[in-house]
């Protein structure tokens, strides 16, 4: 089986205060409250303190996650930067251009007053060559005009969205307006990517995405595909695409199966992307509210990697060492670590204690622990290090240490494929390469039950390896 290596990935974050209110949770609640969404208005934070907020430096590069200050966050934030070695945060402003700009069918519109704020602010963007400025300009107009058509959704003073099809609720303009913002992040995710890796763009040949959007019609709702409508909105020409579709697990299969085609030979190159979930933005904002925090879920996600033949340098994807949470494992959380961490582990004779960095469901606490969620990443790493002991590898008096060395906290916005190991790829990238680190393991979980039809979780893992060709 060839070698196959990640060799570049890219993050970035769009802030978007003004479309917090549709996520689906706020959609549904604040109207029925007029004091508590006055609250929720009142909550929303400048983009001055998103680019400032310290788990938003962790997701753009500027710190590793273990280098995280004390909680609370903010209070121990540092200056804002909107840039980092992984990508950007972009703010609301410019991001209303990018959705201009992808809006193949004119369905976004801007008034005219925001669309040349939006149009000047991309036209100095590094990124601008890349982009269809024309359609920024092109979508500004009569906005209350538009906001009048029927079943149109009002976003925000300046912006608008059209519904498609009045009588198709796959293509109402809320649900359009969640897969354009995440064809919008995963598109310029991918831009970064392009550019930071220096590679010809028609060297890429197919695009798999792995969100959680849902794109179709009445007749084939969640059909698909983002990955060739990324690959087209950021200059593929000579790639295609589809999508890998497991709820917040997706991103390790969707890893494994573009892996898979470079060693097969199918492809030379092929790029994994993602972008963000809308309709989780302020899903847990009535936790936020009763102990008086921002609005923290404020954020869209958007990643892109990119899988090639062994090119002696990057870390190897080891596709003989994957884990699978098979029909016939249980369900609880021991069992389904079990399945990801330990089986595969053993099958090749690694200790557990090789891996240096374990990557898992890395949803920031300060966003999950006031709804009641708790600590995610703790109770995950906490999992695996007792089954760690269980077999023998640590102490049972090791577990606490096991958790401090070989996990992280967590830092991730709650859009689960993101937080599931993928938020935590580029980092695995810098620390095989120019770290210390020789083993890195990306673990992503998934609830099928959400979907009523079936009871189980499923979930995949794979190892990451230091090149030693380097």
């Amino acid at each position: 089986m060839p070698d196959v290596v990640i060799s570049a990935a890219t993050q970035v974050l769009a802030h978007v205060p003004g479309l917090a209110r549709h996520g689906s949770k706020p959609r549904r609640e604040l109207p029925k409250n007029a004091e508590q969404a006055e609250k929720f208005a009142a909550a929303l934070r400048t983009f001055e303190d998103a680019a400032a907020y310290p788990p938003h430096q962790a997701w753009i590069g500027n710190i590793h996650p273990r280098d995280l200050p004390a909680r609370p966050y903010s209070a121990n934030a540092g200056a804002p930067q909107r840039t980092g070695r992984f990508g950007e945060i972009m703010p609301e402003e410019e991001f209303f251009g990018l959705l201009a700009a992808v809006d193949d069918f004119e369905l976004f519109a801007l008034s005219p007053e925001a669309a040349k704020a939006a149009a000047a602010a991309l036209a100095v963007h590094p990124l601008a060559k890349a982009l269809n400025l024309e359609r920024i300009e092109k979508a500004g107009g009569d906005i209350e005009a538009v906001a009048a058509e029927p079943n149109a959704l009002r976003l925000t003073d300046g912006a608008v969205m059209r519904c498609a099809q009045a009588d198709d609720e796959s293509l109402s303009a809320h649900v359009l307006i969640d897969n354009l913002a995440a064809k919008a992040t995963a598109t310029l995710a991918l831009l970064h990517l392009l550019e930071r890796s220096g590679i010809d763009p028609t060297s890429v040949e197919y695009v798999i995405g792995c969100g959680e959007e849902a794109i179709g019609d009445r007749y084939q709702r969640g059909g698909g595909n983002m990955g060739k409508t990324v690959a087209e909105a950021a200059g593929l020409t000579d790639a295609s695409g589809a999508d890998v579709k497991n709820f917040c697990a997706a991103f390790v299969p969707a890893l494994v199966v573009a892996s898979s085609l470079v060693s097969a030979g199918v492809f030379k190159r092929v790029v994994v992307v993602s972008g963000g979930s809308l309709a989780k933005l302020g899903m847990k904002f009535q936790g936020h509210l009763a102990k008086e925090l921002p609005i923290m879920e404020d954020v869209l996600g958007g990643t892109a990697c990119l899988i090639e033949a062994d090119d002696g340098t990057s870390p190897k994807v080891r596709l003989d060492v994957v884990g699978r949470h098979k029909v016939s494992a249980g369900g609880s959380a021991a069992e389904v670590m079990k399945a990801l961490a330990v089986e595969p582990l053993s099958r090749h004779g690694i200790a557990m204690t090789e891996i240096d960095d374990y990557a898992t469901e890395l949803h920031n606490p300060e966003i999950t622990e006031p709804q009641g969620s708790g600590n995610v990443p703790e109770r995950n790493y906490r999992t695996i290090a007792a089954l760690s002991a269980a077999k023998g590898d640590i102490a049972r008096a090791d577990i606490a240490s096991f958790v401090t060395e070989r996990g992280m906290p967590g830092y991730a916005p709650t859009q689960g494929h993101l937080a599931s190991a993928l938020c935590y790829l580029p980092h695995a990238l810098d620390r095989l390469t120019t770290g210390d680190a020789r083993k890195v393991m990306l673990l992503a979980k998934g609830s099928l039950f959400l979907g009523r039809m079936c009871q189980l979780s499923d979930g995949m893992s794979v190892l990451l390896e230091r090149n030693e060709r380097r």
